[in-house]
């Protein structure tokens, strides 16, 4: 996308997100891991290596043209955030884990977003001369994802009260300027627009489910404690699909709308599956009033 909305609003946008979510962070909530190391460690290597590795079955078994392949690719590899901890907190989960993972996240995939955009480029895309996340332009991932972090957990830091009344502005404020962009893009696809929502709605929908069914199985079978499990579940299952649309979008990175059509149909089919899942589980810890007692004895093991 190569619009003049696109080149002015669309890095300030993803700046904003991740300022925004610098304010809730703080230096103890990536200490806090070790306090659940072996839920962190599930939780990391299913986010950074299993989904990966999923995603490229699933859009292989799909046949996905190459720049949707892309884009499945790019929606992968990116971390979850805020919403995954509102989703673990509406239904049990262990929001202080939540957290913790959101933060150590948001460092890796300065690193891991780069790398899997990079290798999906190369194998989708080969030579064909198309605009790619290339390994010069991770410095500019780096200013726009980290850096911003780090100004957030700063003014957290310095200014707890002022970060707290400016968290919700922060929010609003990315939401308009990112949605003014997605509407751009649409417009701008809109003759392909319903081609692209039959070439990617099942295997967002696949994605979804087995990123939430991985989320939560793969800890509880390492012997992790469900409330852990839960917060697991929603922050492997719920991916950061405004950072993958920011990226593919971005004139100084991929600009390719077609690659942001899988975030975007992810982004919308995504809350009614998490609220499934969410539902699922909550109703399965009702059924066992055990299951409380369990988890807090097993957290604080």
């Amino acid at each position: 996308m190569s619009s003049s909305l696109a080149g002015v609003f669309l890095p300030a946008a993803l700046s904003v997100i991740m300022f925004g979510l610098g304010l809730g962070l703080v230096v103890a909530d990536f200490r806090r891991v070790v306090v659940h190391p072996r839920a962190a460690l599930v939780c990391l290597s299913c986010q950074i290596v299993l989904l990966p590795l999923v995603c490229f079955g699933l859009v292989v078994a799909f046949d996905l043209p190459p720049a949707l392949a892309v884009g499945m690719m790019l929606l992968a590899a990116t971390p979850g955030g805020t919403t995954a901890n509102l989703y673990s907190h509406l239904f049990g989960g262990d929001v202080a884990l939540n957290v913790s993972l959101t933060a150590v996240n948001s460092v890796l995939a300065v690193v891991t977003l780069p790398l899997v955009t990079n290798l999906s480029l190369g194998h989708f895309l080969g030579d064909s001369g198309a605009v790619g996340l290339r390994f010069d332009k991770s410095a500019q991932v780096f200013a726009l994802v980290l850096i911003p972090v780090g100004l957030g957990m700063l003014v957290k830091a310095r200014s707890p009260a002022f970060a707290g009344r400016m968290d919700r502005p922060v929010k609003v404020l990315s939401s308009i300027i990112l949605a003014a962009v997605i509407v751009g893009a649409v417009i701008e696809e809109k003759d392909r627009l319903a081609g692209y929502l039959g070439a990617v709605g099942l295997i967002t929908l696949l994605f979804s489910v087995i990123s939430l069914t991985v989320g939560y199985w793969a800890p509880r079978l390492a012997g992790v404690a469900p409330r852990q499990a839960i917060a697991s579940c929603m922050e492997i299952g719920i991916h950061g699909s405004a950072l993958a649309i920011a990226v593919a979008l971005s004139p100084s990175l991929l600009d390719n709308a077609e690659m942001a059509i899988p975030a975007a149909v992810y982004g919308v089919l995504m809350f009614f599956t998490a609220a499934a899942a969410g539902l699922l589980l909550r109703r399965a810890a009702g059924a066992d009033p055990r299951a409380g007692a369990r988890s807090r004895q097993e957290a604080g093991r």
